[in-house]
């Protein structure tokens, strides 16, 4: 028998290369029979673990709690430890450190957290939040009433704030822009109602205190005194809501017309909520949160929280408060077109003052006329920011409103300032105060690190 040649052979080979139509797969080789099943590791949540490891190797060293806790450590709190009435060797449970709750609210504001509740839950499970407690229990009830309880000291660590960056030279406050922000309010459309509807209800709330209270009276010994307190505390609440909304209603029965006063509403949930138009188009209840705010640094050196929807009239009152904070008046001041109302511009532009505005000029009806021409009623200042904003360099100047003022409204918003969950003017303004310092605190780590960086 021969044998095939080498050539043969080779062709015989490449002829198995390819796959042709009508042959039939080579069969796969049975593969070994298994063992059993397959060993794994797998996650077991229930087993109990001991870690040994100290709470400050939970976040890096560049953690931004971190920048918080050592702001925190350089603030004077002494108004906060002064009312603690436990002291050593006396009587009295141990309260939290003033620092703690300083921090937790800063950096939670920060981190766009506004709920006491929320941040309840973070401190137990967030590994940032459990560095700032450090092992000290909290309840939303003591971060809740820390919030909204120092008004007076929020606004002079912003005074202070603005200072300490004015000595080191890092903000000038020589050209300021401000810019007005509504708020939603933490009040339902439904709650507004008119002074009949108003007075029938403080009649009825009033009534309900009254009969929780004979009731109390005529059985102090019950076994659900508990639950009658708080039915007597949520109506007395009740009844003064009430009471506060006819106390405002008057104001609001101003801005109406004679022959529409009756129409005049205000809410039973929060008197001091206004029906504003919003950024959207919509009407809702809302605060208009004030900023004023450096251009060079945007460092927030005023702020304000107004029930009125309007700009106008908002530009004299926040010049007067920067100055009393930084005592200078910025030579500049940027606002947009709803703040020009020329008794405003004539205040702030008088010699004692100094402040030059940069806001647009109202177009005219007639189109043919310039409106950045002086009219003949015109005062002195009124007549010069007419004619100023008509220059390119006025031009080039106003367009860091937008830079600056609608920068720091966005920093907001996205830090969750579009609805207040507390409720009347000083609790609100409260967390404007809160809003602006974490700003303030990013911004002055930030010009701090910048300055390093230059020398």
């Amino acid at each position: 028998m021969s044998t095939p040649s080498p050539d043969k052979r080779s062709r015989a080979d490449q002829s198995n290369l390819f796959e042709i139509d009508g042959d039939s797969p080579p069969e796969a080789k049975p593969s070994a029979p298994t063992q059993g099943r397959p060993r794994l590791r797998t996650a077991n949540r229930d087993q109990i673990v001991f870690r040994a490891a100290p709470l400050d190797d939970l976040i890096p060293d560049d953690h931004p709690a971190r920048i918080v806790w050592d702001y925190v450590e350089g603030l004077d709190l002494r108004p906060l430890y002064d009312r603690i009435k436990a002291v050593e060797r006396g009587p009295g449970r141990a309260p939290i450190d003033p620092k703690i709750l300083m921090a937790l609210w800063l950096y939670a504001t920060s981190e766009g957290v506004g709920s006491a509740r929320q941040l309840d839950e973070l401190c137990r499970t967030h590994a940032a939040y459990q560095w700032i407690v450090g092992d000290v229990s909290i309840n939303y009830h003591t971060l809740s009433d820390f919030r909204c309880g120092h008004v007076a000291l929020l606004d002079d660590l912003l005074t202070k704030g603005l200072a300490t960056l004015m000595a080191e030279g890092l903000v000038d406050l020589n050209r300021v822009a401000q810019d007005g922000m509504r708020v939603r309010a933490s009040a339902g459309a439904a709650s507004f109602r008119r002074r009949p509807t108003l007075e029938e209800a403080l009649a009825q709330a009033e009534g309900q205190v009254e009969a929780l209270r004979q009731e109390a009276e005529e059985d102090p010994a019950a076994t659900d005194q508990r639950r009658k307190a708080a039915r007597q505390r949520a109506a007395r609440e009740r009844a003064e809501r009430v009471r506060a909304a006819l106390e405002r209603l008057p104001e609001l029965e101003a801005k109406k017309k004679p022959d529409q006063k009756d129409k005049a509403r205000c809410s039973t949930t929060d008197a001091f909520a206004t029906v504003m138009k919003m950024a959207d188009g919509g009407f809702r209840p809302a605060y208009n949160f004030q900023f004023a705010t450096d251009t060079a640094s945007q460092f927030i050196a005023g702020v304000a929280v107004e029930t009125t929807g309007s700009d106008m009239g908002q530009l004299e009152p926040m010049v007067d408060q920067v100055k009393g904070r930084s005592e200078k008046v910025p030579p500049e001041w940027l606002v947009d077109g709803g703040f020009a109302q020329h008794d405003q511009i004539d205040a702030v532009s008088a010699p004692e003052v100094g402040c030059t505005v940069y806001a647009p000029v109202p177009k005219p009806k007639d189109p043919k006329v310039d409106r950045h021409l002086p009219k003949p009623d015109d005062s002195a200042a009124v007549a010069a920011w007419r004619q100023r904003m008509g220059t390119d360099q006025a031009k080039e100047i106003y367009k860091e409103r937008a830079a600056t003022a609608e920068c720091v409204n966005a920093l907001a918003r996205g830090r969750g300032l579009v609805c207040v969950l507390v409720r009347g003017v000083a609790k609100v303004r409260a967390i404007a105060l809160w809003h602006a310092l974490a700003h303030n605190l990013l911004c002055a780590a930030r010009l701090r690190a910048a300055a390093v960086g230059q020398v």
